[in-house]
């Protein structure tokens, strides 16, 4: 079991920065991908970014590269998303989740991530 805690969001001006964390309990957190999603009200979960377990790879929606980079360190359990040059399109409640994985890669689906943060929520003015 995996328990996935996101923290940082908040409001913040179109042009600005914010950097989510989310930290995991439970063991080996080195064998689990782990992806950055978000929903805006009234549109489906879409995908953001995601990293391997070793940190060696990382993916990102065309949406936010450039402005948005994903990370983690394995010692801390925590994984990071640093949002840069935020824009009120990126309004929405960012979720963390976490992949139990064989291989050193992320995927972009949702729907194989094993388990979810309760989320936290983004809201960028203009």
């Amino acid at each position: 079991q995996v328990q996935l805690v996101e923290s940082g969001g908040g409001l913040v001006q179109a042009g600005g920065s914010l950097r989510l964390s989310c930290a995991a309990s439970g063991r080996s957190f080195g064998s689990y991908a782990m992806g950055w999603f978000r929903q805006a009200p009234g549109k489906d979960r879409e995908f953001v970014a995601a990293i391997s377990g070793s940190g060696g790879r990382t993916y990102s929606a065309d949406s936010v590269k450039g402005r948005f980079t994903i990370s983690r360190d394995n010692a801390k359990s925590t994984v990071y998303l640093q949002m840069n040059s935020l824009k009120s399109e990126d309004t929405a409640i960012y979720y963390c989740a976490a992949d139990w994985v064989i291989f050193d890669i992320a995927t972009m689906k949702p729907n194989e991530y094993d388990y979810w943060g309760q989320g936290t929520q983004v809201t960028v003015s203009s």
